[in-house]
């Protein structure tokens, strides 16, 4: 890629790099294969469409890669066993075509600027994507587990040399039908193979899974708003230089939220709009804590004729379907047999 403008860097960092759920799971499953210590990584080569401001990653396959552990810099990537792995995947799938390539850092390595432009032998730009397997302390727990650069050399306003760098660009997990029908077997058998779950704690359990999403999105945040403050206070002690890009998409944000402290009128109304939403989700959960308990109720009540009529003898049952083919109640056969009985004992004691 030829040497950019921080205006034409600005403008590749607005591509949007989609990925499919079966890249990822492609991802794990190499991950896991391979016994790593725990600065390796492993290394793949990504599959897809190239459609200017959207790249489509639909596929991928694992490829041989060795690093030294005291020197980054010095890998070992066979290159011919890409080219054998496209020609076989051509067969399958022309549309399909070597974009980029992937690893799972989880961070970048003074390394991938060499890879990527090895890389620029099966496409003119490579998209290099790092997807963290980590299952604990990783991406994954507060976000997309994925991140996505472009290697550019950027051209500084100021007249100084070029420098190589990478640009990040914005990721998404997308999936098409029969990807959604898989993964959602997938989750279905997952949850199957541990207990099942009755029917009574299916509320709950919906109720924590959203409550679960919640608290994932809030620690995602929090980590977000951590990252800006860490950044702004190195720029403020000079420790990194100033990046107007940044500032910009920041600026932005803070101008987006609604100034609640100066205008007194709009802080009450937007109070007493969420009060009311509460109020809303509080009367909707009261309901459906009502409703559940009738059921309960219902249920239990059901579960005891059950019973009373499954401890009946046949001849009760016999009384009981002549009385109702007669047209007499069965608790007043069974009232009239009680009386008879008491006279009965009376006579008998006379």
């Amino acid at each position: 890629m030829p040497g950019l403008t921080t205006a034409q860097v600005t403008e590749l960092s607005a591509v949007n790099v989609v990925i499919h759920p079966l890249v990822l799971l492609s991802v794990v499953d190499h991950a896991a294969r391979v016994p790593l210590s725990k600065n390796k990584r492993v290394l793949g080569v990504l599959l897809g469409q190239d459609n200017g401001n959207t790249i489509n990653v639909a596929n991928s396959f694992a490829i041989p890669f060795e690093e030294d552990d005291k020197d980054p810099k010095t890998f070992f990537l066979d290159l011919d066993y890409v080219e054998e792995m496209w020609r076989m995947f051509r067969k399958v799938n022309a549309k399909e075509r070597p974009i980029g390539f992937y690893h799972t850092g989880p961070r970048l390595r003074s390394s991938d600027l060499e890879i990527t432009q090895l890389f620029k032998r099966f496409c003119s730009r490579p998209v290099m994507v790092i997807v963290d397997t980590r299952a604990t302390g990783g991406r994954g727990d507060t976000g997309i587990p994925t991140d996505a650069y472009f290697a550019v050399e950027e051209i500084k306003d100021d007249g100084t040399a070029t420098q190589r760098t990478f640009t990040h660009v914005s990721t998404s997990i997308e999936a098409e039908e029969a990807e959604e029908i898989g993964v959602e077997h997938l989750l279905r058998d997952i949850s199957s193979s541990s207990s099942a779950p009755s029917s009574s704690l299916l509320t709950t359990q919906s109720l924590s899974t959203k409550v679960t999403s919640q608290l994932q999105s809030l620690k995602g945040l929090n980590s977000r708003l951590l990252d800006i403050k860490d950044y702004l206070t190195a720029v403020k002690n000079k420790k990194l230089p100033v990046n107007h890009q940044v500032i910009y998409q920041l600026q932005e944000i803070i101008g987006l939220l609604p100034q609640l402290s100066d205008d007194q009128q709009l802080g009450k109304a937007f109070k007493i709009g969420q009060n009311d939403s509460n109020l809303v989700v509080y009367l909707s959960a009261m309901i459906r804590t009502v409703l559940a308990l009738h059921d309960l109720i219902e249920n239990r009540i059901e579960n005891a004729q059950q019973e009373l009529e499954d401890s009946k003898s046949p001849q009760d049952r016999a009384n009981e379907a002549a009385a109702q083919a007669a047209g007499v109640k069965a608790e007043d056969v069974a009232r009239a047999k009680k009386e008879a009985e008491e006279e009965k004992e009376k006579e008998k004691k006379k």
